[in-house]
């Protein structure tokens, strides 16, 4: 392995190179005995090598117990929770940590998580929207003593890492995006209300109008969930108006797609008649004609850093190291595609009988 960063190697580093487990190269490091004379030697090489210095963390996981992490979801999306699960699987992977993923039922019982979690012996928890946001939540696991990583929390965790992206500049980007290419008239879908990043993005699009000079129309907002089939009702309200918009930017891919059914199903053009804009990126985005115009959210990179900060502190906390939170913000992307132009004619009302 070739290291031409200046980082320190790593226990992952040494077990990659020797053709090993981490909890291999742990045991070596500590002396034990369960340990083949064959694989002792590729490991004690791979050390030399690589120059690796045994840390605290390290030490500590000679005991042979392994790391159990769980993905806690609730989101009703699946577009979302798919990229969330193959980030999460990938990174558990490389790590060499178990990873379990539990759906919580409402309503949510506190008490009762925490009670599967112990009995299943999870080490910590990576908690997406919404549940990033419950202070419950969020309390109750800090009085447990189980490690935590939120997702996409509206507020940075006291006590807990977390990995977040800023859903308010986004979608006051996107917003001006249409703004800039003659659109004045915009709809716009918001997202479950209990979700704080669908309120985020509303205050983007708010202030996107105001930039610009417009005035918000409140007729022009449509409540959806972030599921498919709240997009629908949404995008139905929304070109049911007397002076319908002629855009349409929803909280996510999946009402966006909605939107984008409704439009055909009236006879109307995407993006001729009909701007229609999503957010998150989600497969979905490019498996739908046209393939959408939408914020790229990195869900599976935000997912990988969860995943690699709740390791880093289950080690740290098991080694006596620093107990300091880290806190991410990933960059975010406007991606064009075919969904969206300038307004060339007012959409079209619902045909006539």
């Amino acid at each position: 392995m070739d290291h031409k960063d200046s980082r320190a190697p790593t226990i992952i580093d040494v077990a990659r190179e020797a053709g090993v487990s981490p909890m291999t190269v742990s045991r070596v490091v500590n002396g034990k005995q369960a340990v083949r004379q064959a694989t002792r030697e590729a490991v004690q090489a791979a050390i030399a090598a690589l120059g690796y210095a045994p840390s605290a963390a390290a030490r500590a996981l000679a005991g042979g117990e392994e790391i159990r992490i769980c993905l806690l979801f609730s989101n009703p999306s699946t577009s979302f929770l798919s990229e969330l699960l193959m980030g999460s699987l990938e990174q558990a992977s490389h790590h060499n940590v178990m990873l379990a993923v539990e759906k919580l039922a409402e309503p949510l019982s506190v008490e009762a998580v925490l009670a599967h979690l112990k009995h299943a012996r999870i080490n910590g928890i990576i908690l997406p929207p919404p549940l990033c946001d419950s202070p419950e939540m969020l309390a109750a696991l800090r009085d447990a003593g189980i490690r935590a990583v939120t997702l996409a929390a509206s507020h940075r965790p006291d006590h807990f890492s977390s990995i977040n992206m800023d859903d308010r500049l986004a979608a006051r980007e996107m917003t001006r995006h249409l703004v800039a290419l003659g659109h004045r008239r915009i709809g716009f879908v918001k997202g479950n209300p209990a979700y704080n990043s669908g309120q985020r993005r509303f205050e983007g699009y708010v202030a996107a109008l105001a930039d610009a000079g417009l005035p918000l129309d409140e007729t022009l907002i449509a409540q959806g969930l972030f599921n498919y089939r709240s997009g629908l009702d949404a995008a139905e309200h929304l070109l049911d108006l007397p002076e319908p918009p002629t855009a349409i930017f929803a909280c996510n891919d999946d009402m966006a797609a909605a939107a984008v059914a409704i439009a055909h199903g009236r006879g109307l053009d995407v993006p001729g008649d009909l701007t229609v804009c999503g957010f998150d990126d989600t497969p979905l985005a490019t498996t739908i004609w046209p393939e959408l115009t939408t914020i790229h959210q990195p869900i599976s990179d935000m997912a990988r850093a969860a995943v690699d900060l709740l390791v880093r502190d289950l080690r740290e906390q098991r080694g006596d190291a620093p107990d300091e939170p880290a806190h991410m913000l990933l960059d975010f992307k406007l991606v064009r595609r075919q969904s969206d132009a300038a307004p060339r004619r007012r959409p079209r009302g619902r045909p006539k009988a």
